[in-house]
């Protein structure tokens, strides 16, 4: 198992779970910032975004959240201590145009992330930005129904030019939309859309689909023109789908739920539509509206590599008599009788990581990237404020000792950055309980605390792990 001496070690964040600071120096309502807490049934809000906006709750954790918005240098200063080669993170769009469409971009909203790159620039740590991570402009979800109208597309490529051109240098490596296949399962969060009013949901989600797919082609383009050392990727929520039994219709079942998803990625990475997609349309009514230009932008301009959130594998049948069901990052799956799982029910696998990279690489040929991984749990503080982890330790260990092994199957990897790498508001269920991260942030569900920042025990693992370039993985006792 051996890591190449350039690979990128770091953690992960997104700009609408970290930065609070939701109306600080001109910055625009997102979606998030109309979700309240769970206990105030934020599932609820999530998809019937009308009925969110027209109700007052109590607590909405995005609006100050871990506030790295003024805890940023601290907060880095943390992810160099531990070495991190790189730091995935996002940049909030009504940062940067608060309603969208605004003539003119929020030069104070520019200047927070010149200083956050400068931040990095200082301990070598190579910036991973995601453009668009949950994070489309709430005024535009007003105004357009989000991704549903095709004037998105150049709204997006406007913000994407200031970014391009404003950070040249500084940021390398970009992401054009986090999990761009969850605006099948969760439209609103993955493309400001409300499909509630409509008779054929699939038709509102699949055309705004497609605008992203076209906008993405289409920045990667202007990345490219911009700066050409821009790398440009894609990224969607993976896990390899195991059949539930050797049963011909299982093993069928398995083969169209993970079509579902790479299925975007078939677009992002080889230019065309998937020879299933008219099949998949033909079922679910759907009939795509196309611009004259759109198949070349597409064919065109593909990703230069592919990233993805792993957490665990999934399991279906198609026996609808198989009932036991576990829940996992977004999707709901039958149960492994194989697998442990966490206190919010996540099953993990570790080997299925080595299964997903294997099959990603096999189909697309193209380099990896493991942009999200990581273990949700509560942690306790000590007297003495320590946090002991071992269970994330251990879940991260299994892991990235697959991600060796996926290395030496032949498997092109550019490096790893580990999910909510500090505490974080969770996208799903707004709890901050819900921890991730190495270091742990004083704040509970309703929004109390002193936001003190503390190291865990996983804190130290991973800095050898880093330190020795992954050797660490294979020296530790389990």
């Amino acid at each position: 198992m051996k890591f190449s001496d350039n690979f990128l070690w770091g953690g992960a964040t997104a700009a609408n779970q970290c930065e609070g600071a939701y109306l600080t120096d001109g910055k625009g309502l997102s979606l998030v910032d109309i979700l309240p807490a769970k206990t105030e049934k934020r599932n609820e809000a999530l998809f019937d975004p009308k009925q969110a906006l027209a109700t007052n709750y109590q607590y909405y954790p995005s609006h100050e959240s871990i506030d790295f918005y003024h805890h940023f240098r601290e907060d880095i200063k943390l992810f160099a201590e531990m070495g991190f080669k790189v730091y995935r993170m996002s940049i909030s769009w009504p940062r940067i145009f608060p309603n969208g469409d605004d003539e003119q971009p929020n030069e104070q909203g520019l200047k927070f992330y010149d200083e956050v790159f400068a931040e990095c620039r200082k301990y070598k740590i190579e910036p991973l930005v995601t453009i668009n991570h949950f994070d489309t402009p709430l005024a535009l979800f007003k105004k357009y129904n989000g991704w549903t109208d095709r004037r998105l597309i150049d709204l997006y490529l406007k913000y994407c030019e200031v970014l391009f051109k404003r950070y040249k240098g500084q940021v390398k490596y970009w992401l054009t939309f986090n999990e761009i296949n969850m605006i099948l399962h969760i439209p609103f969060l993955g493309g400001g859309l409300d499909v509630k009013s409509t008779e054929i949901p699939e038709q509102l989600k699949y055309q705004a689909a497609h605008h992203q797919l076209v906008a993405s082609a289409l920045a990667t383009k202007l990345a490219h023109e911009v700066d050409d050392e821009n790398q440009v990727g894609c990224m969607l929520v993976a896990g390899q789908t195991y059949p539930y039994t050797c049963n011909p219709k299982d093993v069928w079942a398995a083969l169209n739920a993970d079509r579902e998803g790479y299925f975007f990625i078939d677009v992002q990475s080889r230019g065309y539509y998937p020879s299933y997609a008219d099949k998949i349309f033909r079922e679910k009514e759907v009939e795509l509206e196309w611009a004259e230009t759109d198949r070349r932008d597409l064919y065109e301009n593909t990703v230069d590599f592919i990233s993805f959130s792993y957490y665990s594998s999934r399991l279906t049948s198609a026996d609808p008599n198989v009932m036991e069901k576990t829940a996992g990052n977004i999707f709901a799956s039958l149960k492994n009788p194989y697998l442990k799982t966490s206190s919010w029910g996540w099953q993990t696998d570790g080997l299925g990581l080595r299964i997903t990279m294997n099959q990603i690489y096999d189909r697309y040929q193209k380099p990896l990237f493991v942009v999200e991984n990581g273990l949700g749990e509560k942690d306790l503080v000590t007297p003495e404020d320590e946090i002991h982890d071992q269970y994330r330790i251990d879940y991260l260990r299994e892991n990235l000792r697959e991600l060796g092994a996926a290395i030496e199957d032949g498997v092109e990897c550019l490096g790893y950055t580990s999910w909510g790498c500090i505490d974080l508001v969770s996208a799903g269920s707004g709890e901050m309980s819900k921890r991730y991260g190495y270091i742990y942030v004083d704040r509970n569900d309703k929004g109390e605390g002193s936001l003190q920042r503390l190291k865990k025990d996983s804190f130290y693992w991973y800095q050898k792990v880093i330190a020795t370039n992954g050797k660490y993985l294979l020296e530790e006792d389990d």
